[in-house]
């Protein structure tokens, strides 16, 4: 019997995840983390390993999200408010990397600004 987990979160940092964990938990749904060891050991490593991922069984995910979506902090512009998305009009955008070519993978705070509405999923400029 195989086990199916979905990510429903990744992390640059361990200290972050454990504040999600925390709550999911506190609800009753089960947590497992993957690559949470391996940043502890060597935290300079997090953007080659694609950071530390938070994971929920299947059955779980839909409400975990939900959850999650409650304590997340959305993306802020310069005018102090959540960025405002263009197409479906939501303040829950993230910023958002695509990571393309090698460099951008390695260094990806020197790729242009963009963000990921997490209601309609459009990428935008600002």
């Amino acid at each position: 019997m195989s086990v199916k987990l979905v990510t429903i979160a990744t992390f640059e940092y361990v200290a972050d995840l454990q504040v999600l964990k925390t709550k999911l938990e506190s609800e009753g749904i089960q947590v497992v983390l993957k690559d949470e060891n391996v940043l502890n050991s060597d935290p300079m490593i997090s953007h080659a390993i694609g950071g530390a991922k938070l994971q929920v069984f299947r059955e779980d995910a839909e409400r975990a999200i939900e959850i999650y979506d409650t304590i997340r902090s959305y993306a802020i512009g310069d005018d102090g408010l959540p960025i405002k998305c263009p197409n479906c009009g939501e303040r829950k955008s993230e910023r958002y990397y695509s990571r393309k070519n090698i460099f951008h993978k390695l260094f990806p705070f020197f790729e242009k600004r963009k963000y990921k509405c997490l209601n309609c999923k459009m990428i935008t400029k600002p």
